[in-house]
């Protein structure tokens, strides 16, 4: 049974949630009504994925994302906000998230996320050749994927989440075409509009940590993608 860390300053809308996710996914849900609880409990249990309410008090939801991604780089983050500016979404995004559910939300959508999120998982694992490639040269960089560095002579570079599956798709595709949809469903499981506009974001950092080597460029393609050129 899968298990899922719940933090919801809501209690009505929190029990709400854990008793379907519970009754119709079959998961083990555990739930925290504020970010401090909601920290000594992951730092406690094992989870495989976290949903976490953005406005709470004690710590906002963003802040417990940014603390579980120091100890745990890999389990899946579903954060939850009434917050609908496409800053609010990339911040999410760059600190780390998976996901992203503007509330009001129907709970059968949260239940759909939640097991895309875990086929994904799932098809990562299966995936073993793709999954064993961590070790990048992209120029006169080192990229680990694993650790989210990027490392040249004298410098290293932290990356988010979602630059570093953006720069390891990239990285797979090296001197080819990655299609923007590719991407999109790969990394946002969504290539909707607002979606886009935030790897368009992350793309704009990478070409940035990557602009001291001429050798190494990320281009557009014109109606299709993108591509990281290494001469």
């Amino acid at each position: 049974m899968k298990k899922i860390l719940l933090v919801e300053d809501d209690p009505n809308l929190g029990l709400l949630l854990q008793d379907y996710l519970q009754l119709k996914g079959k998961f083990d849900v555990v739930l925290c009504t504020d970010g401090e609880d909601g920290l000594r409990t992951f730092n406690k249990q094992n989870f495989d994925l976290c949903i976490l309410d953005v406005m709470m008090p004690k710590k906002d939801g963003f802040t417990l994302g940014k603390d579980i991604r120091k100890v745990n780089t890999q389990v899946p983050i579903i954060f939850a906000t009434a917050k609908t500016m496409l800053e609010d979404k990339s911040a999410a995004y760059d600190l780390g998230g998976d996901d992203y559910i503007t509330k009001p939300f129907r709970i059968e959508e949260l239940l759909l996320r939640i097991n895309a999120m875990f086929k994904r998982v799932a098809n990562k694992t299966d995936n073993s050749d793709e999954a064993a490639e961590t070790q990048f040269s992209i120029g006169r960089y080192h990229f680990d994927y694993t650790t989210q560095i990027i490392t040249d002579s004298d410098h290293q570079q932290k990356l988010s989440t979602k630059e570093a599956e953006l720069l390891r798709l990239l990285c797979l595709k090296k001197n080819t075409v990655l299609t923007r949809e590719e991407a999109l469903l790969s990394i946002w499981h969504d290539d909707n509009y607002f979606n886009g506009r935030s790897m368009d974001v992350f793309l704009s950092k990478l070409r940035k940590y990557l602009k001291a080597d001429p050798t190494v460029e990320i281009i557009n393609v014109h109606g299709k993608g993108y591509k990281l050129l290494v001469s």
